[in-house]
């Protein structure tokens, strides 16, 4: 079959392109922008790519249009295939039809932490031989790819509570029908299609229904509107972490140890690379998951000494002159102050220059503006690109008083992080996009300098 994708580019797309790809259907696609390194990735696994939306694609002759959720009526090639009535398809549901019937599908969902623990998970299940399939909304270093097409009876997927098409406004999620489903956590978000918190709720219970009564919840005990969410309904076992009297987790950043403990019993110690309580955390979920599929807990835990994290998450770009620069997703206030955390606990006193781009559209509308200061009490300074917002950023990072330098210009705020940097200090970027490159030249920066 000759699938089209609209909306390539996207993590999410790319990864159907790819599954779509392995699984032996011939596949093109399009997108607004195609540059690397989406494009060389789709491009190496012989996948055609066309600059734009234009109708004229309407030639390609595909069998089936997958729509990604970013194409909106009124884009010309959309307009195009409903106007002639050609078959057409979301990304999720052509997943969900094509890849996931039969498979014992571990879904993870939650507003943070969905990315690195759906990385733990598959890598986990990988080193137990289980060889899954997954599709992961970022790159598992111990992978190298998002996407994996597998004849394996494990399927892990990045459960995302964005709505799935312009067709189509549930949440993504709705459509994976797992039999393991962990629930990270819940706060607000996606203030752009959510009107408030009670909104994501009922999506999450939405997707909480769609669990077999065999299959197993795994959720965080610590998030109050997950037990909400749970107390609408459920009809599966749930098993429950990030409580004392029972499962939770424990660790040091600076010596790297993990351990994971069942009330007062120790189940298990490790030492690994990851740092902070909310990567501790995603671990212990992880874990429990793995666990439903029938990997032992030791078995887990030895994999996770094994695990190289995801790309973007406390990445090192490089160091010059003795300043490491990281390049981390982080965008929401709670993901901005745990990154700060988990940092804080392995670098110590030494100096931490956060620099965020307030680029999400949640950040854009300003839902979020009020709780940057405290999500960035940690850094020693603070450097925010304040372009392209509906708010001033200024005006709401004051209560952080001299430590905070914004700027609505990218040289200069490359210029203002260089000629503070010290050897020792520790450069945090932080941002859900490419942020024009700040990492490339920041550390051109240092080095003329």
């Amino acid at each position: 079959m000759h699938i089209h994708i609209l909306g390539i580019c996207g993590t999410f797309m790319g990864g159907i392109a790819l599954i779509a790809r392995a699984a032996g259907h011939r596949v093109t696609g399009c997108d607004a922008n195609v540059y690397p390194p989406m494009s060389t990735q789709l491009e190496a696994q012989g996948i055609d790519l066309v600059e734009g939306f234009g109708a004229d694609q309407l030639a390609l002759d595909a069998d089936l249009w997958v729509v990604g959720n970013a194409v909106s009526r009124g884009n010309p090639l959309l307009e195009a295939i409903l106007t002639r009535g050609l078959p057409y398809v979301s990304g999720p549901q052509w997943l969900a039809e094509n890849i996931l019937q039969g498979k014992w599908v571990l879904a993870v969902a939650g507003t943070h932490g969905k990315t690195t623990t759906a990385a733990m998970l598959a890598w986990i299940l990988e080193d137990a031989g289980l060889q899954p399939g997954f599709l992961i909304g970022g790159v598992p270093q111990n992978f190298k790819k998002s996407a994996n097409f597998s004849k394996s009876s494990f399927f892990v997927v990045e459960a995302d509570e964005y709505d799935t098409a312009f067709c189509d406004k549930r949440s993504k999620f709705v459509h994976y029908h797992p039999r393991t489903a962990i629930l990270n956590n819940l706060e607000f978000d996606h203030a752009d299609i959510f009107a408030d918190l009670a909104a994501i709720e009922t999506q999450f219970h939405h997707f909480v229904r769609t669990i077999p009564g065999n299959g197993l919840v795994v959720t965080n005990a610590a998030e109050p509107a997950l037990e909400s969410v749970l107390t609408r309904g459920c009809w599966t076992p749930v098993e429950r972490f990030n409580e004392i009297s029972g499962w939770h987790a424990t660790g040091d950043d600076a010596t790297g140890r993990l351990l994971i403990w069942q009330g007062a019993r120790e189940m298990g110690a490790i030492t690994w690379q990851l740092v902070g309580e909310h990567n501790r955390s995603n671990a212990l979920a992880a874990l429990l998951a793995a666990r439903h599929a029938g990997v032992p807990l030791a078995h887990g835990l030895a994999a996770l000494t094994r695990f190289e994290s995801v790309r973007r998450r406390l990445e090192v770009r490089g160091t010059v002159n003795g300043v490491k620069v990281y390049d981390d997703f982080a965008h929401h206030p709670t993901a901005i102050a745990t990154t700060l955390a988990g940092l804080r606990g392995k670098v110590g006193a030494s100096r931490i220059l956060a620099v965020l781009e307030p680029r999400s559209n949640t950040m854009k509308l300003g839902a979020m503006k009020d709780a940057l200061p405290g999500s960035l009490a940690a850094a020693d300074r603070v450097f925010c690109y304040g372009a392209n917002l509906g708010w001033d950023a200024a005006a709401a990072l004051a209560p952080l008083s001299g430590k905070a330098t914004v700027t609505d210009d990218l040289s200069d705020l490359v210029a203002r992080i260089a000629a503070v940097a010290a050897p020792g200090d520790h450069v945090l970027v932080m941002s859900n996009g490419g942020f024009g490159g700040i990492h490339d030249k920041l550390l051109a920066a240092l080095v003329a300098r």
